[in-house]
């Protein structure tokens, strides 16, 4: 295929996404099931414009790294370790019921134990994609249930990524004996474990100071390729020097980044390049798919439906329940992992390269995961009526509760964070207006967080104990990560704020009752500011032309009573030019 086929290519499965992705948008679902459905509509399948596979397959491989770049960088072990109790065991036990019963199922439809195995764990790992969505959509992303949903699946990814590296050693060459397989995947742990000593003993100096480098460019381009050149070249340095996965590589670069000062503005500048190509991941996905197989195996993909909506959440519920946990947490957290996703991709498509699973075991996958992800927001909005109607049911509500702990500890750590949060203000910019602000807050009992582009500025705020993320203000992640959702006030302290009317709206979503307080530099903005939403906003024309006036008058002896009656005067002017 010559090169120049790569553009119309490209355009035509970003466009049937774009298109798929609309429609789904629209109906409430997942966008996730908009691309399976485009990959279906350019894939050979269907009549029409046919994309090609291959190259497809080649973008897709870029979309795989970065998608598991960004795990890697999402990924926090300190929301890890308050949850562990219960997503250690939890995701464990759930991946081996779920492993189990997708095995049972494959080889009861002809497939073999080999297939089934790869089949179940596909089948066992859920979408961190439309988890977090349906939770955030629900407001329960900073709940005890998101954060058990997200260490639970935090566990299930780390299973998925040891998966990923065992799985070639294991059953790369099937015609060696035990003694050698065994020796395979001793020698791909030792492989595995000299690429994570050398990411976090060099990478954990080298990069940190590589995106400082850049970031001190203030070029927002340098600093995006910078990103791009850490995950795609550690990937691929994972699997030339030490002969692992790329995924595994790129999920390790973004740990490091996700260690340091960087990780909130690489997630909001890089990562819209890690969407697009996912995007081409999942619409790769859909390519494989054949229509035809839902009416030649119809009861494949029912059963593989029936273990990832009822066995999955079944087993996540009891496990639970088992630990203690309210009904409530139990059936939430249970029904969010109702649902298949990116790493069930993943490990078919690695299934598929070493020759253990079929197309029709990729079919049944691709089906099962439109299917459960449509159905996962519906499901999850059934879950407050369908406790409402069990706390209804004495004996069954006293039988659920009977070893739930009247304190959880999840529980009770939401509700000293709320606490801290009850009066809290989020500081856009930290110059001289910012560092007054931040000051007269903590001085009246106020925890300001500060959200500042100086990298050498935010360092030495959190040294101080003050609260800084690295960031741009006018993307959605910094100001979720910053806390607008709970807080009480937002200033931008500086005045020609670039994207200034979009951090409004951002922060209006995020949080409708929160006063947002701007500071802009003419007049002109005034109106166009509170328009968008804007509580209060301080024109520096205004003020600068009030002291002036008031210096003015006290050196020509003005009265304080004729002082202030020009004040009013200057300040009736202004009010009449804004409107």
């Amino acid at each position: 295929m010559h090169n120049l086929d790569l553009i119309p290519n490209l355009a035509g499965c970003l466009a049937a996404a774009l298109g798929c992705g609309f429609v789904t948008h629209r109906l409430g679902l997942s966008p996730i099931v908009g691309y399976l459905a485009a990959g279906i509509v350019v894939g050979p399948q269907t009549p029409g414009f046919v994309a090609n596979r291959e190259l497809a397959e080649q973008l897709a491989e870029i979309g795989v790294v970065l998608l598991m770049f960004g795990v890697g960088l999402h990924f926090k072990i300190k929301e890890l370790v308050a949850v562990w109790r219960i997503a250690l065991p939890g995701a464990a036990c759930q991946s081996l019921i779920a492993t189990g019963l997708g095995a049972v199922a494959a080889f009861a439809f002809g497939w073999g134990w080999t297939a089934g195995i790869v089949f179940g764990l596909a089948i066992s790992v859920a979408s961190t994609v439309v988890l977090t969505r349906v939770l955030a959509e629900n407001h329960e992303l900073h709940t005890p249930v998101g954060h058990i949903a997200i260490g639970w699946l935090v566990v299930e990814d780390l299973l998925t990524v040891l998966v990923l590296v065992l799985l070639p050693a294991w059953f790369g060459d099937r015609q060696a004996g035990l003694w050698h397989v065994f020796l395979a995947v001793g020698l791909a742990l030792a492989k595995v474990g000299a690429l994570v000593a050398f990411t976090f003993l060099v990478g954990g100096r080298l990069i940190p100071w590589l995106l400082g480098r850049a970031a001190a460019t203030r070029s927002r381009e340098l600093f995006t390729l910078t990103i791009l050149v850490v995950a795609l070249g550690i990937a691929v340095g994972s699997a030339k020097v030490f002969g692992v996965s790329m995924a595994l590589g790129a999920f390790l670069a973004g740990m490091i980044v996700g260690r340091s000062d960087f990780s909130l503005r690489a997630a909001s500048e890089a990562m819209p390049m890690r969407d697009a190509f996912a995007v081409l991941f999942f619409v790769s996905v859909g390519m494989l798919f054949d229509p035809h197989h839902l009416l030649e195996a119809p009861g494949v993909v029912a059963a593989t439906l029936v273990i990832i909506v009822l066995g999955k959440p079944l087993a996540a519920l009891w496990i639970i329940l088992f630990l203690r946990y309210p009904v409530r947490v139990a059936l939430a957290v249970a029904v969010a992992l109702s649902q298949i996703g990116e790493f069930t991709f993943i490990l078919a498509a690695m299934g598929r390269q070493l020759g253990i699973t079929s197309d029709s075991v990729t079919n049944t996958l691709v089906a099962a995961a439109i299917i459960s992800i449509s159905l996962n927001p519906l499901l999850y909005r059934l879950v407050s009526p369908f406790e409402t109607w069990v706390s209804r049911q004495p004996r069954l509500w006293r039988w659920l509760n009977a070893r739930t702990l009247t304190t959880s500890r999840d529980a009770g750590s939401e509700d000293e964070v709320m606490a801290g949060l009850q009066h809290r203000a989020i500081i856009v910019g930290y110059g001289p207006v910012g560092r007054t602000l931040t000051r007269l807050m903590k001085e009246n009992g106020i925890e300001p967080t500060i959200i500042e582009l100086n990298h050498e500025t935010v360092s030495r705020l959190n040294a101080d104990g003050v609260r800084a993320l690295y960031g741009d203000a006018g993307h959605r992640d910094t100001l979720e990560a910053a806390g607008v959702g709970r807080a009480t006030t937002l200033i931008l302290s500086a005045a020609g704020i670039h994207g200034c009317d979009e951090i409004i709206r951002q922060a209006r979503e995020l949080n409708p009752k929160v006063r947002v307080l701007v500071r802009s530099t003419y007049l002109s903005e005034h109106a166009s500011l509170l328009k968008v939403g804007a509580s209060a906003v301080f024109s520096s024309d205004y003020e600068v032309a009030l002291a002036m006036t008031e210096f003015v008058l006290r050196e020509l002896g003005a009265t304080p009573e004729q002082i202030d009656l020009e004040r009013e005067r200057l300040r009736t002017e202004f009010s009449g030019n804004q409107s």
